[in-house]
């Protein structure tokens, strides 16, 4: 349409900026991140008006038929996915982004040829002001004039397809793995680490080749899909070895890729506002990444690579015969009305029962008898980060009365009772006793310290690490078995009769 100045597009796109950062700040809290949420998305809108105002676009009606398309399957999508199968829709939603940046920088790379009295360069040839012309009568040979910024524009072209080919095969493995499509195991094989290895070397060279020679359009378009072809192997390779608790920290390592390949299709189409976007999600990705492998208390390395020697917390079907002391609701409802202080502990298995408006509403009723309640939450409770933040968000639980896991552990000494609901390893002592054990070093949620611990759990099979918890069996330990919103839906009827 081309209706803008260059002034306002430029405005336009700085706003859009803002906004972005602004919605990433907003989600540092759970009480501002439904509104920075609404932010970025006020801020998506933005740019893609601006694009149409601003630019002479072709094609319109195939560019407002593929909207139409994306909006009719990810609004339904979106609306009813269960919380524990969102992960999975964020793993989907990434690998989408890595995937549509490669194919953009693809075609870019490629350009468009026309036979006839003249050849029109690809539009990368021009970028950043480099004129590269050439024009050659039929039968003549082509001169490349090939200047230091296309070379430039080619290598962020080739490494936005690699990256972005890598992201997208990686989180379509992820989602495998969490939709339970194949096992959640670390999947190994002889010689795996140096098919992966050879498998780099040669995306490597491929981009490399790229780079270097642009001139001849059908061997740069075989050299472009080869490298492409190279990058869905790495990505499978990638994220094959990782298992159980450690799929969600390559989610979000995985984002930081596709962070990355936005960033350089933004050089690769001199887009602003690309670059920005990109950059933030690339940047905020990679911090995430850390903070999580560190609430993990291992290395980014040994979570990516450790299963080629057995450090990865690999899930278990193993089922211990050892004795342990089970109760009743109504029990379990008695030591809850006459303790003092009560901390409960949510994981993975509320979030299955979907049990998180009945744990709000028992919350509820031991307030109202003057218990005093905090939620201790860990970092990476569930499966992915905030994961028991969206939860417990979801059923309106006041923020106040989230504890992150330093905070909770400076209370849990003097509780009377800690309530673990659905989570294991995150609570597991093993942790700090078992040098030997996947999860040896990661910070755990100490409810050990506590005067009673009630685990509910659906049955004794161990937590995603494949370890036991030793204290399930601690005399001080009470198990209530069954779906966590069955057994918390008997325990509120119980506890209301007191």
């Amino acid at each position: 349409m081309n209706v803008l100045s260059p002034t306002l597009e430029a405005l336009g796109y700085l706003v859009a900026a803002v906004c972005f950062i602004l919605a990433l700040k907003g989600l540092s809290s759970p009480a501002s991140a439904r509104r920075g949420n609404l932010i970025g998305a006020a801020g998506a809108v933005l740019a893609c008006v601006v694009v149409f105002l601003a630019e002479d676009l072709d094609h319109i009606g195939w560019i407002l038929l593929a909207i139409a398309v994306g909006v009719a399957v990810g609004v339904p999508a979106a609306r009813r996915v269960a919380m524990t199968q969102m992960p999975q829709l964020v793993a989907l939603f990434n690998g989408v982004g890595g995937a549509a940046a490669a194919l953009v920088a693809g075609l870019e790379l490629t350009g468009t040829i026309r036979v006839g009295h003249g050849i029109e360069i690809p539009s990368l040839a021009t970028h950043g002001g480099a004129a590269v012309g050439f024009t050659a009568s039929a039968g003549a040979l082509a001169h490349v004039d090939a200047t230091s910024g296309t070379y430039i524009a080619a290598a962020a072209g080739a490494f936005t397809v690699l990256v972005g080919a890598v992201s997208f095969a990686g989180s379509c493995v992820t989602f495998a793995k969490l939709q339970e499509l194949m096992t959640t195991r670390p999947v190994v094989f002889p010689g795996g680490p140096v098919l992966m290895a050879a498998a780099t070397a040669v995306g490597l060279g491929l981009a490399a080749g790229v780079v270097v020679d642009a001139r001849d359009s059908v061997i740069h378009s075989w050299l472009l899909l080869l490298l492409a072809l190279v990058a869905l192997l790495v990505g499978v390779l990638f994220v094959l070895p990782v298992g159980g608790a450690d799929v969600p920290i390559v989610i979000s390592l995985l984002n930081a890729f596709t962070g990355l390949t936005v960033a350089a299709s933004g050089y690769v189409l001199d887009n602003v506002l690309l670059l920005v976007a990109g950059t933030l999600v690339g940047a905020s990705g990679t911090i995430l990444t850390r903070l999580m492998a560190a609430a993990m208390g291992r290395s980014t390395v040994s979570i990516l690579f450790g299963a080629f020697k057995g450090g990865s917390t690999a899930g278990s079907t193993q089922v211990s015969d050892r004795p342990v002391r089970s109760s009743s609701p109504e029990d379990v409802a008695i030591l809850l009305a006459y303790a003092r202080k009560v901390v409960i502990v949510p994981g993975y298995g509320l979030a299955v029962a979907q049990a998180q408006h009945t744990i709000h509403e028992l919350v509820d009723v031991l307030q109202a008898k003057g218990v005093s309640v905090v939620y201790g939450i860990h970092p990476v409770a569930g499966r992915m980060p905030g994961h028991m933040n969206v939860l417990l968000a979801e059923a309106n639980v006041p923020y106040d009365q989230l504890k992150e896991m330093d905070e909770a552990n400076s209370e849990l000494s003097s509780t009377d009772v800690a309530l673990v609901v659905g989570a294991n390893d995150v609570v597991n002592p093993a942790a700090k006793t078992s040098p030997g054990s996947p999860i040896y070093g990661m910070p755990i949620l100490n409810v050990g310290e506590a005067t009673s611990v009630v685990f509910l759990k659906r049955s004794m099979r161990p937590g995603f690490a494949g370890i036991e918890n030793e204290l399930l069996y601690e005399p001080g330990t009470t198990l209530l078995f069954g779906d966590a919103k069955d057994s918390l839906t008997k325990v509120l009827a119980a506890l209301k009769t007191l």
